[in-house]
């Protein structure tokens, strides 16, 4: 007999996802969810809907569904799709067979309002302040790098690109706001191994014990990773040493952090024409084995999903990168605190 699945159905199917190994349902358990809960109300400020009207879902639940679609980097079509089709993701939402699923236009609205109130970044701080309640404060020294994010290319002409980076609209888009809307005007192009490419760059500051991530910042993909080096450098990390490769190497960093009191690890580099020492290179090694740390981060953020960010504009680009880091320092508190089967 054909028909809906009944209680204990679905009991069976979710016991048989935690003998899997579910990791949705760690995710679930150990994340303090409604600890974000007041930061996500005063970012929306929902209308009153005392007269009537459909209510809103959820804010945390909302939230969470972000955090799928970080994981697996999904669009919010296949979202909505995959909420509907995914037992596991039912079952991490809280919802029920017959209930209620935000549609992808709910979830663009509800994701387009944390970015325009720069919610994401509270978000993120909210998470880092549980870390260290739990004993995971920034120790160890401090590992800085950063990583290209790449958007979908732009068609443009040369003479558009060239207005873009002038910081002024091609002539005739105004014109034309169906195409307006469409089109970044904030991502930018650069070069990397003799490659191209096109987007933003996410500078991350990640903590030698834990792994975790400590502090971040996102700009277009041509800003040098030097010139964010301030920016997301951690007072607050207990110790004194840092590791980041060449590119963030200058006589005037070395000479201000040694007077600061800081150990400095950052790689050495050659020059045209000037070749590093077979010490230099050999002090590049030892370090490298300690800065790799970093890449792993990098490497996990690739294994949600990749890493490709469909949203346009440089405000949509902080809130959705801004999430991946948030969720993978979820995935690294799991991780941390998880005790080990017996």
């Amino acid at each position: 007999m054909s028909g809906q699945p009944g209680f204990f159905d679905i009991e069976e199917r979710y016991e048989a996802l935690s003998r899997a190994g579910d990791p949705l349902e760690k995710l679930e358990k150990m994340i303090p969810w409604n600890k974000f809960r007041y930061l996500l109300k005063n970012a929306l400020q929902r209308k009153d809907r005392s007269n009537g009207g459909r209510p809103p879902f959820d804010d945390v639940l909302m939230f969470k569904i972000l955090v799928l679609q970080a994981l697996y980097n999904l669009s919010d079509e296949q979202t909505e799709f995959q909420i509907r089709d995914r037992l596991s993701f039912m079952r991490f939402l809280g919802l029920e067979m017959d209930g209620r699923v935000p549609d992808a236009k709910t979830i663009w609205l509800f994701r387009e309002k944390l970015a325009q109130a720069g919610a994401v970044e509270k978000l993120f701080a909210r998470f880092d302040r549980y870390l260290g309640e739990h004993g995971l404060m920034a120790s160890g020294g401090q590992m800085i790098d950063a990583s290209i994010i790449p958007v979908p290319r732009q068609r443009n002409n040369r003479k558009e690109n060239e207005a873009i980076k002038a910081g002024d609209v091609p002539e005739g888009w105004e014109d034309s706001p169906a195409k307006l809307r469409q089109k970044d005007m904030d991502a930018r192009w650069t070069v990397k191994n003799n490659q191209n490419f096109y987007g933003y760059k996410n500078h991350i500051n990640v903590d030698r014990n834990h792994k975790l991530i400590r502090t971040y910042q996102v700009t277009d993909a041509c800003v040098h990773d030097t010139n964010m080096f301030d920016a997301v450098f951690d007072k607050k990390n207990s110790a004194k040493d840092i590791w980041a490769d060449g590119a963030y190497r200058t006589l005037e960093r070395e000479h201000v952090l040694k007077k600061r009191g800081y150990r400095s690890h950052i790689h050495h580099k050659g020059s045209r024409g000037h070749t590093l020492s077979q010490a230099k290179q050999d002090t590049n090694t030892r370090r490298s084995k300690i800065r790799a740390r970093v890449e792993h981060v990098f490497g996990r953020q690739w294994a949600m999903g990749g890493k490709l960010v469909r949203s346009i504009g440089i405000l949509r680009a902080k809130a959705n990168i801004g999430i991946k880091n948030l969720v993978y320092n979820m995935q690294r508190f799991v991780c941390l605190t998880n005790p080990l089967p017996s």
